[in-house]
């Protein structure tokens, strides 16, 4: 799986502490890549279920992750783009709940 950051993005990633950040990639690494390509090679499998995942209501395209509910509280937004024709992820948004003010 395929990845880009916007700007956004990478700005967020900057204000997060190390751990926090870890925790991300963590999940990204052992949960979200496996479950995001097996939804390239069969839409509509679910996503895990340990693992919410859903549209951002009011941003068509954009897909919300929660890793982490508190402690600190973890979320990102993406969308799915291709990358010389493969189906990838576009990194929006990384941080708080704050993020989604401007998904």
């Amino acid at each position: 799986m395929r990845f880009q950051q916007t700007p956004r993005f990478r700005s967020d990633r900057a204000d997060l502490s190390t751990e926090h950040f870890g925790l991300f990639w963590t999940t990204v690494r052992d949960s979200f890549i496996p479950a995001a390509e097996r939804r390239v090679a069969e839409p509509g499998t679910p996503w895990p279920g340990g693992l919410p995942v859903k549209s951002v209501k009011g941003a068509p395209g954009v897909w919300e992750m929660t890793w982490s509910f508190s402690g600190p509280d973890g979320r990102a937004t993406f969308e799915w783009v291709e990358i010389e024709s493969e189906a990838a992820i576009r990194w929006r948004r990384v941080g708080s709940h704050s993020i989604f003010s401007e998904p």
